[in-house]
């Protein structure tokens, strides 16, 4: 949980300072990237339970949400009007682009899985079979 708070710290960090060296928000894509990425990642973390108390992860939830707030002041102010709202509409699609992503990606491990296990107990009922077949051979002294 600290790695993903520390690099979502960082990312709004490299942020803050492009905006304020250049006064344009597009010239901290990248960062602004890694910093949602680091959100998302530690939002997952934070449900999933397998990082810290719960007092660690609201404080690191409630420290990203602080950011994201400075980010949507700096995007309403310096970025062009309606960037804060499209930023808010590309986002939601992304997500769900990720989370389908992910389905698919599941869907096809599955599917991976399924044709193997055929696969593999096609070859153990062929074997099977043939060992049958030989030992009956076998037995009637043809083998």
């Amino acid at each position: 949980m600290l790695a993903e708070l520390a690099a979502a710290n960082a990312a709004f960090s490299v942020i803050k300072q492009a905006v304020q060296h250049s006064g344009d928000i597009a010239k901290a894509g990248s960062a602004i990237a890694k910093f949602v990425g680091a959100k998302e990642d530690l939002q997952k973390k934070a449900t999933k339970k397998g990082g810290g108390s719960d007092l660690e992860e609201f404080m690191a939830l409630e420290q990203i949400r602080e950011q994201e707030e400075q980010l949507k002041q700096i995007m309403i102010y310096a970025g062009r009007p309606g960037l804060w709202h499209d930023w808010q509409r590309f986002q939601a699609k992304a997500r769900i682009a990720r989370r389908e992503a992910e389905q698919e990606r599941r869907r096809k491990l599955k599917h991976h899985f399924e044709v193997f296990l055929i696969a593999f107990l096609l070859i153990i009922g062929l074997g099977v079979l043939a060992s049958i077949v030989l030992i009956a051979l076998h037995s009637q002294g043809r083998l």
